[in-house]
């Protein structure tokens, strides 16, 4: 904790000095200086590939794995217990109706259905051994399961027969969403150098291709209302439209790496999780993304879900689980209203110079990436500090000056 490294008296003028800033001197008395975690990790119990997580309320939650695994929680992540669903095939998506009826979908064809909130599990039949990747309801009775090589099934008597509809794509589709009966998105990988976004209007019967302007395997797509829709996917990319698909806005991400999964708690506020570990967090739809530290270097994070405005859940590799019981919020989003730091040029290429007003007695200042590891560290004496950073791949980086008595945060972007 902070107050183990500060003399008693330091403490006490700490203390003294918060009366204008209480929330942010609350955080440097409790916060270790080394990082701060804005997720938790949760114990899953298992050590692979979680792959997609549903919540049907507050505290019941669902997960389904790349080794065939259920988990299922009923105290919002405390603990997760396991679930045989009677096959050790991969799945990867699943999506629940309501508190008891619950879908999951993945390889060699598979659709498993449960009735009594994930105790027990029945095979549907799909016709098919290739896999699925994406599975989402309309209604209680109406649902699409998406997959390998343009393949797409339609149900509307809750799973009990699938049948084939015709995407017109020949490439993998990856996600799918529907923002009404009728009204319905997938994306998948690109084809001929275009990433892949086709839309219905009429429940499926027929599908569009939508110009989307990117050229990326596409993995995700989420819609806040019947216009306004985000796609993410491989290469940082996040496209968003404010006219149902009709035409798509690049957003800067701030990142090269693949995004896995997005998610939106209301019109403004989204998130998006992706390779190693980088988590992105958007206040104001989409036009600017803030990375939060997930503490977990070199996990793949497949899936997030929020089941209100404060709690959300991020999943992935190696059995990780992750929770923020604040909507993210940490130190970093705090850093605007109290940070001292001068940083320029921001975005920068090779050189970036760091002022700051505070009183340099033993200061040490560091550059981090989106996990939290310390990439550049220098001890500092001086009010302004010159930094090489061509050594960087292209992204966005953390910097913190920690001194006795504070810490401050910055944010870098790298070119």
């Amino acid at each position: 904790m902070l107050n183990h490294f500060l003399p008693p008296k330091d403490i006490e003028t700490l203390k003294n000095g918060c009366i204008m800033k209480k929330l942010i001197c609350l955080l440097f008395l409790v916060l270790p200086v080394a990082a701060f975690p804005q997720w938790t990790t949760e114990i899953s119990g298992v050590t692979h590939s979680l792959e997609s997580v549903y919540f049907t309320d507050g505290n019941t939650g669902h997960i389904v794995s790349l080794d065939g695994d259920f988990l299922k929680t009923t105290n919002a992540g405390t603990t997760w217990s396991f679930i045989n669903i009677g096959s050790d095939h991969p799945f990867f998506s699943v999506y629940f109706t309501d508190a008891d009826t619950g879908y999951t979908v993945g390889g060699f064809g598979d659709i498993y259905k449960t009735i009594n909130g994930g105790t027990t599990w029945t095979s549907e039949s799909s016709y098919t051994a290739l896999p699925f990747f994406s599975v989402f309801f309309t209604d209680a009775n109406t649902g699409y399961a998406v997959g390998y090589s343009g393949m797409m099934l339609k149900t509307i008597n809750g799973g009990t027969t699938w049948d084939a509809l015709l995407s017109g794509a020949m490439n993998d589709l990856l996600s799918v969403y529907f923002t009404n009966a009728n009204t319905g998105y997938v994306v998948g990988r690109s084809s001929s150098g275009v990433g892949t976004i086709i839309k219905t209007i009429n429940g499926g019967t027929s599908w569009s291709f939508l110009v989307n302007g990117t050229t990326s395997d596409l993995t995700s797509v989420f819609f806040t209302d019947a216009n306004t829709g985000y796609v993410v996917g491989y290469d940082g990319t996040i496209i968003k439209t404010i006219n149902a698909g009709t035409n798509w806005t690049a957003l800067s991400s701030g990142t090269t790496k693949r995004l896995n999964s997005v998610y939106f708690t209301d019109a403004n506020t989204g998130y998006v999780v992706g390779d190693w570990g980088i988590i992105l967090k958007t206040i104001n739809g989409g036009t600017t993304w803030t990375p939060q530290l997930s503490g977990t270097p070199n996990i793949e994070l497949n899936s997030v879900f929020f089941t209100d405005v404060n709690n959300g859940y991020a999943i992935g590799d190696n059995g990780t689980i992750l929770k923020t019981t604040n909507g993210g919020t940490g130190l970093t989003d705090l850093s605007s209203k109290f940070n001292t730091l001068t940083i320029y040029p921001n975005p920068a290429y090779n050189q970036v110079t760091i002022e700051t007003s505070a009183t340099l007695t033993h200061s040490t200042l560091s550059i981090m990436n989106l996990n939290g590891q310390q990439l550049i560290t220098r001890q500092i004496t001086k009010p302004q500090t010159q930094l090489d950073i061509s050594s960087l791949p292209g992204g966005v980086y953390f910097v913190r000056l920690t001194n006795d008595r504070t810490v401050q945060v910055g944010k870098i972007i790298k070119q």
